[in-house]
Parts: structure tokens; sequence; C-alpha cells
């Protein structure tokens, strides 16, 4: 069973006091199971965004010890920031991130406040999914007030917290706990030091938008006597705008509330939009806590179709697009490694045949181990075939007279991306399969039991051994069409990349041929098996013509 995974981004009241820091994200840390993934803090705001993950007991358990040290150390009647805030927590939100659904995840955070309302003695209010009404969804109006008029909010009968006591704590103040979707905290820098002006760009931009005022600037009203508001430019925008001493600028700072609606790259060009048509310059942007990689790739994408240039480019250079597009290097160096969670959360290993060198790997296989083999090695000449015909997109796509040409080779070097990530995977596969094998070997036999239990390993190791290297054709076949549209329609100066490229795929289909028949002799009358047999023969057939259809091509157009 896969694992579920919440994230925890609590917001502390302290980011000047670097040893209240360490306290706080150490007694977080040493919860087994949680891996702190970033510590950010701001000396302006007085406040430590700080994100971990793990398993839904060991980080709501992670929570509750950050938020117990944080009342320890942290006193509010002494507290000042740019930020709103309301307690030592100030904020403490759950997101599902894997294999967790909103409503388990809801059920956990009123565990959590639970817990802390009883045992710390700190109110608690819900917010978001786990709200307990629909006037506290909102963590904006609960935090109305702000630390200095909770004492008179929570008087009032309709602000009574959902757990802990009801009584003003004046050291600790009140946490907000809940359940969200992923929120991405992101600011946009302005060469202006106006917060009024910043303040204004924002309410352009934020959901909530802007009170309505007459032509003397008084606010208009309803029927009922109610505020009336003009909507923003953009769907779960939250915005305001401040004055950062630190960097000297305003900020338009922007709570991304739900990405699928409004993206970080859709937010960045609105606010360059209504900064330029209010006089001033977004000139560059910052990313507080961390931001999912599909959300970086997206805006990689972005601005590489507004310069009509391919986005069939790596991870990696779509990374490094998004980053200097929306200047996240302006204030502060961003490493992708510690800001993106995906990047944070993996751990590089140095085994896998991927992760070495060309000589490295060419070594290893040259070793006495019977691994990476004949599969592995077909599956790495498949993904350099499908790695030359993406080439050969990318340099039709940026070829001098072919602009309006563009998007067309863009989608076919996409398509070759996906297949080329597709082969690399499998180049670790294969070994993984032949290891499979090796330790189902390796298990007992001494008695009936373990000889039907070893028995039955190594057959479903073995068919696993033959899909392994079925799929490696499979993935290397589908990208017949691409080379042949290369050699075709493509650079002509780069023809003959297409044709090494067929090549290269057919080496590849024919040595995972090779690997599925070998691994299946010994089941030969498999139902299973004998429908693979028969289809990768098939493949291998057809690829071969297709093969020679593409060389046909390429020759026709090289003049020697």
């Amino acid at each position: 069973m896969q694992k579920q995974l919440i994230e925890c981004v609590p917001n502390f009241s302290e980011g000047v006091n670097m040893d209240i820091i360490r306290q706080i994200t150490d007694a977080i840390a040493a919860v087994e199971g949680v891996k702190l993934l970033d510590v950010d803090p701001g000396k302006a705001t007085n406040r430590t965004v700080v994100t971990f993950v793990g398993e839904p007991e060991a980080v709501i358990e992670g929570a509750f010890q950050g938020i117990k040290k944080a009342g320890e150390l942290i006193d509010m009647r002494t507290h000042t920031g740019e930020h709103p805030r309301m307690g030592a927590t100030d904020v403490c939100p759950l997101i599902p991130i894997a294999n967790t659904t909103m409503e388990e995840t809801v059920a956990f955070a009123k565990k959590l406040s639970k817990r802390v309302g009883e045992e710390l003695g700190i109110p608690v209010y819900n917010y978001e999914a786990a709200a307990s009404s629909a006037q506290r969804r909102n963590l904006a109006d609960i935090r109305a007030g702000e630390y200095e008029g909770l004492a008179a909010k929570m008087a009032k009968p309709e602000w009574k917290p959902d757990f802990g006591p009801d009584t003003f704590n004046a050291k600790s103040g009140a946490t907000v706990i809940g359940a969200r979707d992923f929120l991405i905290a992101y600011n946009v820098n302005l060469n202006t030091t106006s917060v009024r002006r910043a303040n204004s760009v924002a309410f352009d931009m934020r959901e909530k938008g802007r009170k309505k005022v007459d032509e003397k600037g008084k606010a208009l009203k309803d029927a009922n006597g109610n505020d009336i508001w003009e909507p923003g430019l953009l769907k779960s925008v939250k915005a305001i705008g401040w004055f950062i001493e630190e960097y000297g600028i305003a900020q338009v700072s922007i709570n991304l509330t739900n990405i699928r609606e409004t993206s970080m790259h859709k937010a960045f060009d609105t606010a360059v939009e209504r900064a330029h048509a209010r006089g001033m310059r977004v000139t560059g942007s910052e990313l507080v806590g961390l931001v999912p990689l599909q959300a970086m790739l997206e805006a990689g994408r972005y601005f590489l179709e507004k310069q009509q240039r391919s986005v069939g480019v790596s991870e990696q250079e779509l990374v490094r697009t998004a980053i200097h597009s929306l200047g996240l290097n302006e204030l502060s160096s961003f490493d992708p490694n510690k800001k993106i969670i995906e990047y944070v959360m993996r751990e590089v290993n140095s085994k896998l045949l991927v992760n070495k060198t060309l000589v490295g790997f060419a070594d290893e296989t040259a070793s006495e181990s019977p691994a990476p083999g004949g599969g592995s090695i077909a599956a790495y000449a498949g993904a350099l075939g499908v790695a030359l015909g993406t080439m050969v997109a990318n340099l039709s796509s940026h070829k001098k007279g072919w602009d309006a040409r563009w998007k067309e080779f863009s989608d076919y070097a996409a398509q070759g991306q996906l297949l080329k990530d597709k082969l690399i995977h499998l180049v670790d596969e294969d070994t993984n399969a032949f290891n499979k094998i090796m330790d189902a070997f390796g298990l007992p036999k001494a008695n009936d039991a373990e000889k039907a239990a070893r028995s039955e390993a190594i057959r479903n190791a073995t068919i696993y051994a033959i899909q392994v290297p079925y799929q490696t054709m499979q993935v290397a076949y589908q990208s017949l069409p691409l080379l042949k549209a290369m050699a075709e329609i493509g650079n002509p100066n780069s023809v003959s990349d297409a044709g090494v490229g067929a090549m290269c795929i057919s080496a590849a289909v024919r040595g995972a041929h090779l690997n599925v028949k070998i691994n299946a002799q010994d089941h030969l009358e498999d139902s299973d098996v004998k429908t693979i047999l028969a289809e990768a023969a098939r493949m291998e057939q057809d690829t071969l013509a297709q093969e020679q259809a593409i060389l046909a091509i390429v020759n026709s157009k090289i003049k020697a």
C-alpha cells in the first residue's frame, strides 16, 4: 500500500532570532517520520514559514511539537512585524499531497486542533476545508483585528474558538489550523517604495477586488447599507501591498490558493500589466516556502511559448526558463534543489545507471557483473535515438525563416521528451528486473512450502523481466513516426541525425526483443507470454521496415 503523505506549513511569529527559530524547527524535525523541507525566515515580517512533510500521524505530531515550542519561546505581547498575525503560531495548514483525501486531512486538522487546545491551552480556530462555518473559511476574516484585537473579538459569541479555552491567551494569542489545497506564497517586486501604489496593483489582481467609491472617494453602499465591491481580475488570489525595508522596495504579496485557477506565471504577468498601467515596473519576484515542480514546468512552457520557442526541452531547461522569466533570482539566489518540493524530497542514488557518467556507465557494463545487460543498453540506445529526433525538432522550431512553423515542431519535440524520459527510466528498471530474478533464486527451499513460495517468486520475477524489455520495445517503437517526420520535414541540415536516431531505435527494439525472448523461453505455454511474443515479433518486423524507409528518405537528401 502506498504511503499517505501530507504537508504542513506552519507560520511562526518570529523571523529575527535564529536561536528561537532553530529550537522550533529542531522540535519538529525530532519527530520520527517527518522530513523538514524548508525554513524561510523574514526579518521585516518577523515571521518564519516552515515546511515539512510525512505520513499524517507523524506530521500532526511534528506540528504539535512546533506549536508547543513556539508557545514556550515567543511572547506575542512584544511582537511586531509587517505581516498580519494573531498568535505565536499564527497559522498551521495541513495539505494533502499523496494518497490522502481532503476529508481525511480535515480529520487530521481537527485532531491536532483538539490536542493543541486541550494540552497547550491555546485557542484554536479552524479555517478553509476544516472551517466550522462559512464565516471562518477565510483566514483573513479570522485574523481581522490581529493579535491586538483578539481579546475583544473572542468575547463575541460568534468568534468563540473551535477548540481550546475561550479566554484570551496573552502570551501565545490564538492559532488557526486548517486543511487546504496547495498554496503558493508569492511576492512580486515593484520599482517603487509606495505601499499605496503596491496596494493598487494588489487590488486590481485579487479576487476580492476593492470597494467601489464615488468621484469623491466615498464608499458606495447597496440597498442594505453594505459596501459594494468591485471584483479583481484573478480567481483564487489574495493580495496586499507592503514595503520591505530589508530590500528597500514595495511588493505585491500574493497567496495563490488554487494554482489550477490562477497559476504563478499568470499572476506574474497580470502584475506586470497592472504595474505598467500605473506607471511602475515589475523587477522580479520571490517565492516564500516551496513550490511544486509542475508549477515551475508550466511557467517554463508558458514563457517559451510566448517567445515562440519549442517547449520540447528538458525539465532542467524548463525550470531555468521559469526562474529567469519570473525574476526569482533578483533578491536572493534561487536554488531549485532547495525550493522545489520534489527536488528537496528526492534522494540522489549514485548506484542508478542514469546517474553515472558515460564512462562510468560503459565501465559498469564492461565489468564482470551481469547487470546492466542488453536490456538496459537497448533502453539507453532508444533514449539516444528519440533524443536525436527531439533535437532535430528543436532545431527546426528555431530555424531562421521557419518561424510560422515553430508550434508544429515544438509539439514534436515535446512528444520526444516524454518518450525519452520513459526510456531513461527503463534503463535502470531492466536492471531492477534482473535483480528481482536473482533475489527470487536466492530464497530458501528447505521444505515444500518454501519451495512453492520460491517457485512462485521466480515465476513472477521472470514475467516482470519479460514485461520490462517489452515495454522498452513499445516506447521505442512509438518514436519512429517522430523520426520519420523529422527526416521528411525537419531541418535538412540535420537529416543525418534523424537517420542515426532511426538506427538507434531499431537497435533498441531488436535488442529489447532478444531480452523478451530469452526471459520467456521457460514460459512459452503461458497465454500472456504468447501474446507478448507475437506482438513483439510484429513490432520488430515493422521497425525494420520503418528504419529502411527512414534511411531511404535520409539518403535521398544527402548529396554524396
